[in-house]
């Protein structure tokens, strides 16, 4: 079993790849970045920022089944980052929950059908060894 911190120190090791994965544009800011709100210590586990969208992008690890709790802390995230750290050049802060399973229903009623920036992925640590078979055997190798 693992601990989002350990999905977290996966990530860092492997940043090259990981902002390759995220797309073009994206800069690695700050790792477990502290907020503090009403006397209260909060850690947002991955900020970057995107050039060419011109905003902060926030994401929080979870190692497991996305919780309605889970997008009310982001949303938190994201709020804070919009009136307290963005200027007003730049575009509205966006989140993404990186989960082990995500549920559609928890997002919808949770979010609303307005949200335009939180959103929620799934993530996978490996492949199962079939579906490895299956793409080797798919690409024949160079001799």
């Amino acid at each position: 079993m693992y601990t989002e911190s350990d999905l977290e120190t996966a990530i860092i090791s492997k940043l090259q790849d990981f902002l390759k994965e995220l797309g073009k544009g994206f800069l690695f800011v700050d790792r477990q970045k502290r907020i503090r709100v009403d006397n209260e210590d909060y850690y947002i586990d991955l900020v970057f920022y995107h050039r060419i969208l011109r905003c902060f992008v926030l994401i929080d690890l979870k190692i497991g089944s996305l919780k309605h709790q889970d997008l009310g802390q982001l949303q938190m995230y994201v709020n804070y980052y919009d009136q307290e750290i963005k200027s007003k050049e730049e575009n509205k802060t966006i989140g993404i929950i990186l989960c082990k399973s995500k549920k559609e229903n928890t997002i919808r009623y949770t979010l609303g059908n307005e949200n335009t920036q939180i959103f929620a992925s799934k993530y996978k640590m490996f492949f199962p060894e079939k579906q490895v078979l299956k793409l080797l055997q798919q690409y024949p190798q160079n001799k």
